[in-house]
């Protein structure tokens, strides 16, 4: 076993730290057997594993050299090989805090610790409007630590997720949004029913059905009985009306940006589910269709309805249409018949959702930004950002939405 040594640097972060340090190793024909480096708020801290022979002891002088030259701190340490590697069983654990508390991070990294696993590399993917850090994490069983560390976030109030880290993170992806509270902040048949003067009722039916009390097939007859005689101008009033939630622009954008298939599955009206989906260029939508006749909406809709099962087939039928496994699939609601679409996914995420769906789900986020999940598939803020002015398109401020 070859002589190595691991030296990290520590200093104010400035152009040509680096270059100086290799400028100067090169000259004794140092080896670079492992490397990596990070910059937090200016101070740059960087770790190297080298191997020069017979000449480690010149190496050692050069490297205290160059640290003392550039007014920099450098720690040594004598040993022979390379890194170690990495375990298996390696999974991205993301955690999400409005804020994000020193109390949650100890909590989380005590949970991993105590699975058996390590924390390899840590990395913040986002400041605002949510603080987000990334942990690559080896030796973990992704299905128990994703249940050990639901039971956390819930004590700690923040949102974590557990998924496959490696290639399984990488490449294409379909991702499934529900619309009404997901993807929009309203439920659209409750707008439809306030112009027939019949709101409160239809709510409270929406409500239970959404929360799993209701079968969803019967609610929306229900509901959508109390539509008759609406003239179909409504709808477009009401697609005028609707309010997207939060960074869903940047969410959809991003993700064709990435080449990922996108599609809206709904429970709702394809009369308004359709124009939402053109309009952000998404490339699949389906929803159910209101009966009209003669101009006016009969309180029946066409066609088998789109329920629980249904949402979950559409999921099936768009990944086989774009040739992916399962496993490559995203699925976003917050109801309970977006249960068995969330559970057929890859990666299944609660989004605001009832207490029934985020029991069930992969992962929940509880903040109202939509554009989250993409820090869920290891997508920082800077990179979306840097997007959007490579395009020109503005990146919109985060704001909440009205309470």
């Amino acid at each position: 076993m070859e002589e190595t040594l691991l030296v990290t640097i520590s200093g104010d972060d400035r152009p040509g730290v680096a270059s100086a340090l290799f400028d100067a190793i090169a000259d004794v024909s140092a080896e670079v057997r492992d490397l990596e480096q990070v910059v937090v708020r200016d101070h740059l801290t960087l770790a190297m594993l080298l191997a020069a022979g017979p000449r480690t002891a010149r190496l050692e002088q050069v490297v205290r050299e160059v640290g003392r030259s550039l007014g920099m701190k450098v720690k040594i340490k004598h040993g022979t090989g390379d890194s170690g590697r990495r375990r298996t069983g390696r999974v991205a654990v993301t955690i999400l805090g409005d804020p994000l508390s020193a109390r949650a991070v100890s909590a989380v990294t005590a949970r991993i610790a105590g699975h058996g696993a390590n924390i390899d590399r840590i990395r913040r993917l986002s400041r605002y409007p949510v603080t987000t850090v990334e942990f690559d994490v080896s030796g973990a069983e992704v299905d128990r630590l994703r249940r050990e560390l639901a039971m956390e976030a819930v004590i700690q109030g923040v949102d974590i997720a557990v998924s496959a880290s490696g290639l399984a993170r990488r490449g294409r992806r379909l991702v499934v949004m529900d619309v009404d509270s997901t993807l929009i902040q309203q439920e659209v048949i409750e707008m439809l029913a306030a112009h027939a003067g019949r709101e409160a009722e239809v709510r409270a039916v929406t409500e239970r059905a959404m929360g799993g009390e209701l079968d969803f097939s019967e609610s929306l007859r229900q509901r959508v009985k109390a539509l008759a005689g609406l003239d179909e101008s409504v709808l477009r009033e009401v697609r005028d009306a609707v309010v997207l939630t939060p960074g869903a622009r940047t969410l959809v954008r991003t993700l064709k940006r990435l080449g990922f298939t996108v599609a809206l599955v709904s429970g709702g009206f394809i009369e308004i589910v359709g124009p939402i989906a053109q309009e952000l260029q998404i490339d699949h939508a389906e929803a159910n269709r209101l009966e009209i006749v003669d101009g006016r909406l009969t309180g029946r809709v066409l066609g088998d309805i789109v329920d629980r099962a249904g949402k979950a087939r559409a999921l099936i039928r768009f990944a086989a249409e774009a040739g992916l496994p399962l496993s490559r699939t995203v699925a976003i609601g917050d109801g309970a018949n977006d249960l068995d679409m969330l559970g057929v996914a890859g990666l299944g995420v609660a989004f605001n959702a009832k207490p029934v769906v985020r029991e069930q789900a992969d992962t929940a986020v509880n903040v109202p930004y939509l554009d989250s999940v993409l820090y869920l598939l290891g997508i920082s803020r800077e990179e979306i950002e840097e997007a959007d002015a490579l395009d020109g398109t503005p990146t919109p401020a985060p704001a909440l939405p009205p309470r």
